[in-house]
């Protein structure tokens, strides 16, 4: 079999289409690329969504932990301590068991006990607490000067904050909003190794990776493999956060903008 047709057998198999079985013996680099690429269409999906449906929540959860009402605030507060306090991993155990003693009260709610929508939920509502935490240092770390002079053109409220409070918080947040987001993507990997489970082979990169490492006794090809496709993942989220972020300095002097760079942190 060529490359061009192990392609065409195995490039979409993680969503279901394709050719059926696995391959089981004389595993080529080809097939290994072309299933831990097709795996990662799962990855991209969950991260993307999350990450969009996050920033909307992430918003409103900053908003209201700012809020002087203590019966806003207090319930944000509680949001973000539960959801940053607790690993990723047991939020992934908790909600499918939750969603699998639902579904039996609650046919309708069946199909969050699929990784597709109900670990998308779990990475939506854990993205927003980490999110909405760096917005809220955003929104606290804004000049006074800049509320003062939007008060003295007499701007209040909605065109107030739309003008000039939420791009100020996203220009103060988003460099550290593009390492949450870069985390998230990463995060994706624990979808199918958690509670959720995979449905006729069709799983993530991470998958097809630990597929290929347990019958071939070789981790050291599938899993490099899946790291270069998360780098190449990586340096695309920090190419078009980094578009954004020159959006949202354009006003500012060249010599005072903030960059996002890319500076490979060998220690941690």
């Amino acid at each position: 079999m060529s490359c061009w047709e192990t392609i065409a057998d195995y490039g979409l198999r993680s969503l279901g289409h394709g050719e059926r079985l696995l391959p089981r013996s004389d595993f080529t680099l080809c097939q290994q690329f072309t299933l831990i690429g097709s795996g990662m269409i799962w990855n991209i999906y969950f991260g993307t969504l999350a990450l969009l449906s996050g920033f909307v929540l992430a918003t409103a959860v900053a908003l209201g932990k700012s809020a002087r009402n203590p019966l806003i605030r207090k319930p944000a507060e509680w949001f973000v301590f539960v959801f940053r306090g607790s690993p990723l991993f047991i939020q992934f155990f908790f909600a499918y068991f939750l969603f699998l003693s639902l579904k039996s009260s609650y046919p309708v709610l069946a199909p969050l006990t699929a990784a597709a929508l109900g670990a998308l939920v779990v990475l939506f509502l854990n993205t927003a607490a980490y999110s909405a935490e760096i917005f809220y240092g955003a929104l606290q770390s804004i000049p006074k000067g800049d509320i003062e002079a939007a008060d003295a053109y007499g701007m209040s409220g909605w065109p107030r904050f739309r003008r000039v409070i939420w791009p100020t918080m996203l220009r103060l947040g988003w460099p550290a909003y593009t390492n949450e987001a870069i985390f998230l993507f990463h995060a994706t990997t624990l979808v199918f190794f958690s509670g959720f489970p995979t449905l006729k082979q069709k799983g993530d990169a991470l998958y097809y990776a630990s597929y290929f490492a347990d019958k071939t006794f070789n981790p050291f090809i599938p899993y490099p493999i899946l790291a270069f496709y998360f780098i190449l993942l990586t340096l695309t989220v920090i190419w078009l956060f980094g578009r954004v972020n020159a959006r949202l300095n354009r006003h500012l002097p060249q010599e005072t903008r903030s960059r996002i760079r890319l500076r490979p942190q060998l220690i941690r």
